[in-house]
């Protein structure tokens, strides 16, 4: 079956196929919260107004944000209604469209310009995820499906408009690190031309019984920050002080959450936090995101401006003073890159660990899945290895790289 949506339109189905069972809820259930919480809210206005009083009262509230939550809502952003509505219709045009018209964008590599499909990787996973995708790169070079007809426009302009907002929060952000406003920005090369922006959208069609499966387990975002949107349907959930909360956004606005390169950048004090999508019964949920970063040939370490009065990084850095740097800085850098982020998945499978503890059974195949799944992030990771290599215009030994990445690892860097 090419897609969940398929699945559930076909008329056939009254369970949950036993390939897309996850045994999550039972060793949950003591890792929800029993009201929800309200994540922080921050008004976009005050964010880029001219008052510094007001500007520098948002700061701090972005600060709290990242600090405690990592999540934060945005409100009076200036996208347009229109816009957004536009933005989901279209994308939910995209997902009726037919199989074979869909299976045109079933894209098979990490950074195929478009790519359609289910789950997270159908050939390998044991256990798959009740969900449909799509991932677009749409800048640098802008990339949209040819149907539905009007995709193409409502995509270029949302996402024009989703990267101007990225630019002031990360302003902001960077300003409430103590750096300079522009510091993320000119320094990653974000507001560059050759910036990197993912448009991913998911498609939850509604489950017969939402208690055995999983949209997308546990997981944490790649990127500086991640900008969301939904249909209104819930289903977002964010780890918060080792409890799962649910998020039910206000109307009109974005949510918002830091990603793994801001973690490594702020040298550890604002986390990239976990957060997963749950299904239900009665609607297909559409969520709707943005992940802005930088361009995809950066290494990400962090500030040295953070690393002052004997602050050490908390992530492995370049030593320009080291000969084997001189001798072959980039094979160190990609190395340092892998090492960085696998750091960040093994943190997920720690809290998954965490929560797994509190249980006196043994962990099933589903669960064990679920670690196959965090690995599999990994990998893409490596993925990334080519485009540094080619924008470098080097050749560069394989074993060179393993063994450097080793050397990360192991905390020899």
């Amino acid at each position: 079956m090419f897609s969940v949506k398929e699945l559930v339109e076909s008329g056939r189905l009254t369970c949950v196929p036993v390939n897309y069972i996850f045994n999550n809820t039972e060793s949950d259930l003591h890792c929800m919260l029993p009201q929800p919480e309200t994540v922080p809210v921050i008004d976009f206005s005050l964010l880029t107004s001219h008052d510094p009083d007001q500007r520098s009262k948002t700061i701090a509230q972005l600060r709290y944000a990242c600090l405690e939550w990592g999540f934060f809502m945005v409100i009076n952003h200036g996208v347009s209604e229109m816009l957004r509505d536009e933005m989901i219709r279209e994308t939910e045009s995209f997902f009726n469209l037919s199989g074979e018209d869909k299976r045109e964008y079933a894209g098979t590599k990490l950074f195929d310009p478009i790519r359609c499909g289910t789950s997270f990787n159908p050939k390998v996973d044991k256990t798959l995820l009740w969900r449909d995708y799509l991932k677009i790169h749409v800048h640098p070079h802008f990339n949209a499906p040819t149907k539905p007809s009007g995709f193409s426009k409502v995509l270029r302009d949302y996402c024009q408009k989703t990267r101007e907002v990225a630019i002031e929060l990360l302003k902001g952000i960077s300003a409430s690190l103590g750096l300079d406003p522009s510091y993320i920005n000119e320094k990653m090369r974000v507001e560059s031309s050759k910036s990197h922006q993912l448009l991913v959208a998911n498609m939850y069609p509604p489950c017969p019984q939402p208690e055995l499966a999983m949209g997308l387990p546990p997981h944490s975002d790649h990127g500086f920050l991640t900008i969301l949107m939904q249909n209104g349907i819930d289903g977002l959930q964010v780890m918060h002080k080792g409890k799962w909360v649910s998020i039910k956004p206000l109307p009109n606005s974005f949510l918002v959450n830091t990603g793994d390169h801001m973690e490594i950048l702020s040298n550890g004090k604002y986390k990239s936090v976990l957060h997963r999508a749950v299904v239900n019964n009665k609607a297909a949920r559409l969520s709707i995101g943005t992940a802005h970063g930088p361009p995809l040939d950066t290494v990400v370490r962090p500030a040295t401006e953070l690393l002052a009065d004997g602050v050490h990084p908390a992530y492995l850095g370049n030593r320009p003073d080291s000969p084997h740097l001189q001798r072959n800085c980039l094979v160190y850098e990609v190395a340092r890159l892998v090492s960085d982020e696998y750091r960040l998945v093994q943190r997920e499978m720690s809290c998954r660990v965490a929560e797994l503890g509190a249980r006196s059974t043994s962990l099933s195949l589903n669960e064990c899945t679920e670690f196959l799944n965090l690995l599999n992030r990994f990998e893409d990771c490596k993925e990334r290895i080519p485009s540094l290599l080619v924008s470098r215009n080097m050749n560069v030994d394989s074993r060179d790289l393993v063994k450097e990445s080793k050397a990360c690892g192991d905390g020899k860097r």
